[in-house]
């Protein structure tokens, strides 16, 4: 099978994540992976999905559970020797008016939007092929979120020589500093989920940073990208965008030719690169 293409978009048994399976089942020239922590409602979207006569395969993962996303991983490298596209979409948010405390809020939401996703990214970013794409789904949140945080984190957070760990060591004090509630005072904006598509963001230039030093040689496109304001559940009846829409740019990234030399480690929304 390992010269079968396959394809790999986390949590996509709903919204945006299965609009991109959708959209890759009719593009991609290859195997094309629909996951969700529950097999149950997995299963059902790529029953969904037969019945519009689109053939999706489903794999079990959930992004907070390390054994889960190993499980895909040797998965992966023993039926395919690798992965060609990866799709990380995995993405949670509170609603607006939600009561729970925001130090709560904060942990949950960088538990999985950051930690989570940096997880999967860890186990999965070294059995990308050759010529494989790798896409983050952030925020245009990440940009507003970050314009309102101190200057000094602003800086810290636009360098181009941040490390992974200094990453890590920032969304972990982000989480702390809730807890002692002193995050506004150390600069930081108040909101969780704007903070954990930062770390998103700058986790994607770093990866790509990564792939030039370690990987030159083998054209790995990575970016991080916004869909958009879509209407899901998680951002309601109200957004501009149909799932379909919001899944345009990530699979713009996700099947860039294999000719390509960018983007590459920049932020797009409506594929268009923006500023960060």
């Amino acid at each position: 099978m390992s010269n079968v293409p396959v394809a790999v978009v986390t949590g996509s048994n709903k919204g945006i994540g299965f609009a991109i399976v959708r959209a890759l089942c009719k593009q991609f020239p290859g195997d094309v992976y629909l996951t969700a922590r529950d097999p149950g409602r997995g299963q059902k979207a790529v029953a969904k999905l037969q019945e519009e006569g689109l053939c999706a395969l489903f794999h079990q993962l959930d992004i907070d559970d390390l054994q889960s996303i190993r499980a895909l991983r040797d998965f992966l490298k023993e039926k395919y020797g690798g992965l060609n596209v990866l799709v990380n979409n995995v993405g949670i948010a509170f609603k607006v008016h939600d009561t729970t405390p925001f130090a709560v809020q904060a942990e949950v939401t960088l538990k999985t939007n950051f930690f989570g996703t940096r997880n999967v990214c860890t186990e999965l970013l070294p059995l990308v092929k050759p010529y494989g794409k790798v896409v983050n789904v952030s925020s245009m949140v990440s940009s507003s979120a970050l314009g309102g945080c101190s200057r000094e984190l602003q800086q810290k957070f636009r360098s181009n020589t941040i490390t992974e760990d200094e990453l890590v060591e920032l969304m972990t004090k982000f989480v702390e500093d809730t807890k002692k509630s002193v995050h506004e005072k150390e600069g930081w904006p108040n909101t969780a989920y704007g903070v954990s598509k930062i770390g998103v963001t700058v986790l994607s230039r770093i990866q790509a940073r990564m792939l030039n030093e370690k990987r030159k040689g083998d054209h790995i496109l990575l970016n991080a990208c916004c869909p958009g304001w879509v209407r899901t559940d998680m951002a309601g009846p109200q957004a501009t965008k149909s799932p379909d829409e919001g899944a345009e740019t990530p699979v713009y990234l996700a099947l860039l030719p294999s000719d390509a030399d960018g983007p590459h480690g920049q932020f797009l929304s409506n594929k268009t690169v923006r500023t960060w």
